[in-house]
């Protein structure tokens, strides 16, 4: 007997008690994942959140992958508009900005730590891995590590339950009835520059 699911053990009920934006995969969607990050996905069995226009924005996988390997991530962020734009905010000492809020500020301290919980029971729905047991992503429970893990979780979890992946889909101005999918932050930044002059 397995630890973790199969593929086609993942219903469309348990996708949604994973995550309250989750949903199956459509028959483009591997694909789509796999032109997003350059690779085959490995472990796939949902998408967590979607663009505005449909593509997949977070894939949920599976916590343990074919060849036996233990994968702690459940929730990836894949759009890559936002895998970017979550990529500057890390640049720009973001991570190290959080973790000194959280140091600070004990309720969110808590929050963080109750999100950390909820990542854990969400995946262990997918199946039991002893090697990554209470190991969820993104740094939790005690500092920021990871923006795109958490900023993935929070835009399948939805708002109020990753409150420093709420912040990071915040500061980068995220907009979910919008599609981002042609949209390069490079060229943004090329209009507001035009704009300034």
């Amino acid at each position: 007997m397995t630890d973790v699911l199969t593929e086609r053990d993942v219903t469309p009920g348990l996708l949604s008690r994973i995550a309250v934006n989750a949903t199956p995969l459509r028959p483009t969607d591997r694909a789509e994942v796999a032109a997003q990050l350059g690779r085959v996905p490995r472990g796939l069995v949902g998408i967590g959140a979607r663009c505005a226009c449909g593509r997949p924005a977070v894939t949920i996988t599976l916590p343990r992958l074919g060849h036996g390997e233990p994968f702690p991530t459940l929730f990836y962020l894949c759009l890559p508009y936002l895998v970017k734009e979550i990529s500057r905010l890390e640049a720009r000492g973001e991570m190290a900005t959080m973790t000194s809020v959280l140091s600070d500020d004990a309720a969110l301290r808590a929050a963080h730590r109750a999100a950390h919980e909820s990542y854990i029971a969400r995946r262990s729905l997918l199946g039991d891995v002893p090697e990554i047991a209470g190991v969820s992503a993104g740094g939790m429970p005690e500092r920021v590590k990871c923006l795109h893990a958490l900023a993935g979780y929070a835009l399948s979890a939805g708002r109020g339950v990753c409150p420093l992946g709420d912040r990071a889909l915040d500061l980068v101005g995220w907009d979910g009835t919008t599609c981002h999918c042609e949209e390069s932050p490079a060229s943004r930044d090329d209009e507001t520059s035009a704009a300034a002059h």
